[in-house]
């Protein structure tokens, strides 16, 4: 006799007719009509002091405002890099524990850097979700391994896929503000206007998020929501609005010297920096303002501009979501939690960049070169960062700065506003505590527990504790014990009020690592180091720091960064072992790190036709830096990008009608150069030398049959789609064995040409 098949569990009786049967029905999760809605905002980059309410002249009246009737905490700290510490509050773990030691970009092959938050370790918007919560994320997720971002997938770790019932955003660790890669729910899709239609992402998301919430509440009022709003600000390109941009010229005309200690004296008077703390020095690389050429203030000044325009204009979309929240009735019993990711960047380099990119080429922009440029800086035609010393303003009091442990990378504003949960607003909170407390404190405020099994997977312990003692006791005192940090050999420890750290030179012997000890209960700014003094303190810390990586998941320790970007995922990967690609369009614009890996290296790219039209056939990156194949007026074209320095290698003679295959061969050279030969059907079609190519290209990904946001070359407007039928586009990776000799061949083709 068959088994009756598996069915859900059923708490009634069933007869052989309605009669005799009663039913039940399941009752769905619900955690209570008083439990309070949350939202999250976390800001990109955003360093201790850049908000008003903590210091600084930015115009910031909607945070400022939401300070004004809750609280800020003046102590609270993450990890010094966006990925971790989005893992550590999405789950309450800490980042090496849920395999996310760096950026999502890549994986290690060892369990602390896998490019995806564990499976083990819930995030807030599964437990939430399991609640009865409504979940939404807008904004930059960066949670995934980008590899696994395209359209083929797999989701598995998508924000739809790890709790949020809807998602608006994008998925990399950055995107141009006026042009950006999205991604709505599980789909890719093209920005809903353009930069001259005055189209800004950070207005876009808000957008979206208002509308969620109101889906949501217009047909389920009962049921709460948790909104996590990540901002691509102020994450570089640093871009505004240029009305936001005109209201800042000459603001920092006096530069950061006078500013920092500015910003720092109102520390002092708002109460979020005690008064006898010290402000740090100027950090190795930042020159005093006044021994500067003028060229090098002009360009620096007119970047504090362009980030300060950024951040105004990020407020204004805070302030929309918080008035919309009012409207409705749900701003009351909202918690309301604001803070940043990590401390101010410093990825400007000394004098600051054009294109941010040039820094992770390893390209210093001088002042002298940029200047010429300074009317471009914050606009569509721009993908700026500022230099060292704003970012140490950004920092103050503190010393460094993201990617360090220092206090200048981890210590970053918190703000948390609920009218119906914190009495005495206005006030500050002192308390020592990290990222990975959020969740812990979430589930405090709302009543739930977080499970220690989910779906069938044994869950790894929280390693948060809840803040929702300090809500209502300013004085008491911190329930944290101890943290770590660490981010790529740099290293830190706090304990008891006492903080162990060392910065690390990668490739270099840890164990030759300096370490410093301050006591920063009394001296936050970490500026007398009592390590000489006090070495069994410090050999107490050392040793202390080794307990906790161990039972956290840090070891072994590792140095890589930029190089590992180049460090495919094995499984599923979209990359073939013999580095061969073939696209056929119609096809969703690829992520940087889904497509095919151009950047440094030797190609050949063909493109099979039925007909020969003019438009797009391949473009990667945007106007700042990218590649771009195409034809124009029958001419195929190579435009090579190179922050804004184009190379174009043009057919001699337009491509005939029947022609079936436009190929573009690239062959780097000695000296960084490369060489491009054109053919049409296999015959030479013209050649070419690129003075200087690209390792990194861009954060956004290629388009095939078209140029997918805003355009790489010059030389046509739009997206410019072929006008033809494109079969297939064929990308074939070169080694330096299918190179050999190339060099010297194609040269003498230039030269008879």
């Amino acid at each position: 006799m068959a088994s009756a098949p598996t069915q859900p569990r059923f708490d009634g009786t069933i007869g052989r007719t309605l009669a005799e049967s009663e039913p039940s029905f399941a009752e769905p999760a619900h955690p209570g009509t008083d439990a309070p809605n949350v939202v999250v905002v976390l800001l990109d980059d955003l360093g201790f002091s850049q908000f008003g309410c903590y210091g600084s002249d930015i115009d910031t009246p909607n945070v400022d405002a939401l300070a004004a009737g809750g609280l800020r905490y003046t102590n609270f700290h993450v990890t010094p890099l966006c990925s971790p510490t989005r893992a550590a509050l999405l789950t309450g773990r800490n980042h090496h524990t849920v395999g996310m030691r760096a950026v999502s970009n890549f994986n290690t092959g060892f369990p602390h850097m896998t490019g995806h938050i564990s499976n083990h370790a819930a995030t807030v918007a599964e437990v939430l979700h399991d609640e009865g919560y409504a979940t939404f994320a807008v904004g930059k997720w960066h949670l995934a391994p980008m590899e696994q971002c395209s359209a083929a997938g797999p989701f598995d770790q998508w924000p739809l896929q790890r709790g949020f019932d809807r998602f608006y955003g994008f998925l990399d660790g950055e995107t141009d503000q006026f042009s950006p890669s999205l991604t709505y729910d599980n789909h890719h899709i093209e920005p809903p206007a353009t930069p001259a239609e005055g189209y800004h992402v950070s207005e876009d998301i808000i957008d979206k998020a208002i509308g969620f919430v109101h889906d949501t509440k217009s047909v389920r009022p009962d049921k709460p929501f948790f909104l996590y709003v990540a901002f691509g600000a102020t994450h570089a390109p640093h871009q505004a609005p240029a009305d936001y941009l005109d209201k800042y010229r000459g603001r920092y005309d006096d530069g950061w010297d006078i500013v920092r200690q500015r910003w720092f004296e109102r520390q002092i008077e708002l109460g979020v920096t005690l008064p006898d703390t010290q402000l740090a020095p100027r950090n190795p690389g930042v020159d005093a303002w006044d021994d500067m050429p003028e060229n090098q203030r002009l360009l620096a000044s007119r970047l504090q501009e362009a980030f300060a325009a950024f951040l105004d204009h990020t407020d204004d979309q805070i302030g929309r979501l918080v008035e919309d929240l009012r409207d409705l009735g749900e701003l009351d019993n909202t918690v309301i939690l604001i803070l940043g990711d990590n401390g101010a960047s410093q990825e400007g380099g000394p004098f600051g960049v054009l294109h941010e990119m040039k820094f992770f080429n390893g390209i210093l922009e001088t002042p002298d070169e940029a200047v010429a440029h300074l009317d471009e800086i914050g606009g569509p035609h721009s993908h700026t960062n500022y230099p060292w010393g704003w970012a140490q303003v950004g920092n103050t009091p503190f010393k460094w700065y993201k990617q360090n442990t220092h206090e200048g990378g981890v210590h970053v504003p918190l703000v948390v506003h609920w009218p119906d949960g914190v009495a005495d607003a206005g006030a500050v909170r002192r308390q020592f505590h990290h990222v990975n407390d959020v969740a812990a404190t979430l589930y405090d405020l709302i009543g739930i527990e977080a499970p220690t099994e989910r779906r069938g997977l044994e869950q790894i312990p929280i390693s948060g504790v809840s803040m929702g003692y300090s809500l209502a006791d300013a004085d008491a005192p911190t329930r944290k014990e101890v943290q770590y940090f660490e981010m790529a050999g740099h290293r830190g420890l706090w304990l008891d009020g006492w903080k162990a750290v060392t910065r690390h030179e990668a490739g270099t012997d840890f164990d030759a690592d300096t370490w410093e000890l301050y006591h920063v209960d009394v001296d936050p700014s970490e500026c007398n180091d009592l390590a000489a003094e006090m070495p069994d303190k410090l050999t107490e810390m050392i040793d202390r720091w080794w307990v906790e990586a161990e039972a956290q998941g840090v070891l072994p320790l590792d140095d890589r960064m930029l190089e590992l970007f180049g460090a495919r995922f094995r499984d599923r990967s979209p990359h073939p072992a013999d580095m061969r690609y073939v696209y056929k369009p119609p096809m969703s614009q690829l992520p940087m790190q889904a497509g095919a890996p151009l950047g440094g290296r030797s190609w050949r790219m063909t493109a099979r036709v039925d007909t020969v039209a003019d438009g797009v056939i391949y473009a990667t990156g945007t106007e700042n830096s990218g590649i771009s194949v195409f034809v124009l007026d029958g001419h195929l074209v190579l435009d090579y990008n190179a922050f804004d320095d184009h190379t174009l290698v043009r057919s001699a003679e337009p491509v005939e009608a029947d022609a079936r295959e436009l190929a573009v061969e690239f062959v780097r050279v000695s000296g960084r150069k490369g060489l491009a030969r054109l053919t049409v059907d296999g015959d030479p079609a013209g050649m070419g030398e690129i003075p200087w190519i690209m390792g990194t290209i861009s954060s956004v990904g290629a388009s095939v049959a078209r140029d997918q946001g805003s355009p790489v070359s010059r030389e046509y407007a739009d997206d410019f789609p072929y006008g033809g039928r494109l079969r297939e586009v064929e990308i074939q990776l070169l080694s330096r064995q299918d190179t050999e000799g190339r060099e010297a061949e194609m040269r003498a083709e230039m030269a008879r040409q």
